[in-house]
């Protein structure tokens, strides 16, 4: 039973105190029973929530009676539980680190191109399907086709630009995992002379759950714990590969030792046999967590408390 869903946004939109609204966005998240990962940045909001369907609905409209966020788009997908263990709201200098401060995605950014559009034109002579994240975020799915980037932070895309030169003449369709890193990776493209640039509006995830997935190979990496998440239900494949032996998996595995950590793909056989951990060197470290099967370890909360660090108090704790 889906009683629960996970809601992934953004939103560039100018927040003069961005401290005081981690605050208020703070409390209103604690007061919903709403976990996640959201980041407040002087240029916006970047978060994913996870609660009950009410909970959601609350935090959706929330967001939008706010006149500075009332243009965000959510992608809502059902899940059965909370897809986090806590609340974690951040200011930042980027609501994703890019290292251009410098664009403003609401005054320059690739045209938008809606997922049904890009399904169609995808494979046309005269396009290039470019895919912007990170090279453990691809290794796991990307379209067939894409051209990705050997880089392990957004932050490094600028320095891989040169190697799309080639196709200048051609219509470029960047995509990231729900749309936000595109806007200025786009943008930053288009200030670098590429003329017919676009990029695909709400990414992976809007695409899978409009469109069903389709030549979208393999799963997607998300940042929450799932850490991967299905999106092809037209044409399903898997491209990667058990990090152990080798062999096609898309099973992810947050490695049992917890210096480590890696997430990476290891078979269930291969997890067995190593108890959880990507190496034999992890097996036998002595901060190997026990191995419960699914190889997925969530931050110890260490006496977690989501009132912690806030300037008010909840309307709870005032009337009681």
């Amino acid at each position: 039973m889906k009683d629960y869903l996970i809601l992934l946004y953004y939103c560039y939109s100018n927040i003069e105190d961005p401290e005081a609204y981690k605050v208020e966005h703070h409390l209103f998240c604690i007061e919903n029973n709403l976990r996640g990962r959201i980041i407040i940045a002087k240029e916006g909001l970047n978060g994913t929530v996870s609660g009950l369907k009410k909970d959601c609905e609350k935090y959706m409209q929330y967001i939008y009676e706010d006149p500075r966020f009332a243009h965000t788009e959510f992608k809502i997908e059902p899940f059965e539980t909370h897809a986090f263990q806590k609340l974690n709201v951040r200011v930042k200098d980027e609501i994703v680190h890019s290292g251009l401060k410098h664009i403003d995605p609401n005054v320059k950014t690739g045209a938008y191109i809606e997922p049904e559009e890009f399904k169609k034109v995808k494979d046309e002579e005269d396009v290039v399907v470019v895919d912007v994240r990170s090279d453990y975020e691809h290794s796991l799915g990307k379209f067939k086709n894409a051209i990705s980037f050997d880089i392990e932070n957004f932050r490094d895309f600028p320095e891989k630009v040169a190697e799309l030169e080639k196709y200048r003449d051609k219509k470029i369709i960047t995509y990231c995992t729900g749309g936000i890193k595109c806007e200025k990776a786009s943008a930053y493209l288009l200030e670098q002379g590429f003329e017919n640039v676009y990029q695909l509006h709400g990414g992976i995830i809007k695409y899978g759950i409009e469109t069903g997935g389709k030549d979208f190979d393999g799963k997607c990496y998300v940042f929450d714990n799932r850490i991967a998440a299905e999106v092809n239900k037209v044409n399903p494949t898997t491209v990667s590969t058990c990090f152990v032996c080798g062999t096609a998996c898309d099973r992810m595995v947050n490695c049992a030792n917890s210096e480590c950590n890696k997430h990476v793909p290891i078979c269930e056989a291969c997890a067995n046999e190593m108890e959880g951990a990507c190496s034999i060197t992890c097996k036998n470290h002595p901060k190997k967590r026990p191995y419960d099967g699914k190889g997925y370890y969530p931050k110890e909360l260490n006496g977690y408390n989501p009132y912690r660090g806030l300037k008010i108090k909840s309307r709870q704790e005032t009337d009681s």
